[in-house]
């Protein structure tokens, strides 16, 4: 655990100072893009953050290469270098896209690329669960199936990407919880190479976030803009796929079939607000007849705060209902399912109460009686 630690730290320390130096150039050239009408914040703030995010993993990812706890991942350079060339392709277009404002066809073609290499190179789903058994994915289906598992976790994360600290948090949240189940199922099963991979990157990623959210929490000063949420959405993803889909069925027995398969499942409970968003997104502009990808100020985040939320308490709002979502997911190892059920009840309950606790507030204040109507 302290070899990750160290990760966690590396990554953090120069993601900040990065950070840093992104920030005093950007204000320097004059490096941030004007406001646009579905922003929420009113001065003008740089969105290249995403710079000094990949710079703080890739330095922390160069350190655990050098470190004997990690030599299994880096047996595999092709794998690495898969994972390396995909982050920095999706890191270059979403700097591209936050100084110029790139077309959504040019950055969707960018992210088909991008999971094409991450799936070209060994981090795909081989396999899916199904009722009873598991279904082995011909080659054609596991590439197509993996390039759109990747590209909806970058746009589902880039979604919700609307206020000061949110994906940063969110992403915090979910990939501390990943950590933890994707470490405690390699050591359940003899630390086998795809395991400490995931638990790696969601090692390197905790880090960055952290690193990042100091400048980055309300009011911020840095946003990560497209570069940094699609490298967190493409990381997560191979996150995710490093377990499950270099899960050899014949190696299983029935008792540790299903334990396989929960990061399946997991990362869909963890992403499950800003998939809800994306999903939502994307019916609403289809059915308006513009692109799934073109911007409004219908998301979640918005809706929260035209509720009568503050910036902050919507940020929060999200992160209560990640971290119940989450965590609530993992009990479900460590409780026996009736606890862990209720659990996971009373905190989607009390997230409820939180969420439209404004409308009710709304609604009394609306119903009650006036002077005037008092006095008629």
């Amino acid at each position: 655990m302290i070899f990750y630690a160290l990760v966690v730290l590396v990554a953090a320390v120069v993601t900040f100072g990065f950070a840093h130096l992104v920030l005093r150039l950007s204000h320097r050239f004059e490096l941030y893009p004007k406001l646009r009408e579905r922003d929420v914040h009113t001065l003008p703030t740089p969105r290249l953050g995403g710079i000094a995010m990949f710079l703080g993993i890739v330095v922390a990812f160069i350190v655990a290469s050098q470190l004997p706890r990690f030599a299994l991942i880096f047996s595999q350079p092709l794998v690495i270098w898969g994972l390396v060339g995909a982050a920095l392709l999706i890191v270059l277009v979403g700097v591209a896209d936050d100084i110029w404002d790139l077309d959504w066809m040019t950055k969707l073609a960018a992210q088909i690329i991008a999971a094409w290499l991450l799936a070209a190179t060994g981090t795909q789903i081989y396999t899916l669960p199904i009722p009873g058994s598991v279904a082995v994915l011909s080659p054609t289906m596991s590439l197509i199936v993996t390039i759109f598992a990747v590209v909806l976790v970058m746009n589902a994360i880039n979604f919700i990407d609307g206020l000061d600290g949110l994906v940063a948090g969110v992403a915090l949240i979910a990939n501390g919880v990943f950590f933890i189940y994707s470490y405690i199922l390699a050591v359940n099963t003899g630390q086998t190479e795809y395991f400490n991979l995931a638990s790696l990157i969601s090692a390197l990623l905790i880090g960055a976030c952290v690193g990042f959210l100091p400048l980055n929490f309300h009011p911020a000063k840095l946003f990560m803009g497209d570069a940094g949420a699609l490298l967190v959405g493409l990381l997560m993803a191979a996150s995710a796929i490093s377990v499950t889909g270099s899960v050899d069925p014949a190696t299983w027995g029935g008792r540790t079939l299903l334990p396989a398969f929960i990061p399946i499942l997991l990362p869909f409970a963890i992403l499950v607000v800003p998939l809800l968003d994306f999903g939502l997104a994307v019916f609403r502009r289809l059915r308006a007849g513009k692109s799934p990808f073109a911007a409004d100020r219908l998301h979640l985040h918005h809706r929260l705060m035209d509720m009568g939320h503050t910036h902050l308490q919507s940020v929060l709002i999200f992160y209560g209902w990640t971290a119940v979502v989450a965590f609530g997911c993992l009990s479900f190892l460590a409780f026996p399912w009736p606890v862990a059920t209720i659990l996971i009840v009373t905190g989607l309950i009390l997230c409820s109460v939180v969420t439209f606790g404004p409308l009710r507030k709304r609604g009394r204040s609306t119903s009650a009686p006036t002077q005037k109507d008092v006095a008629l």
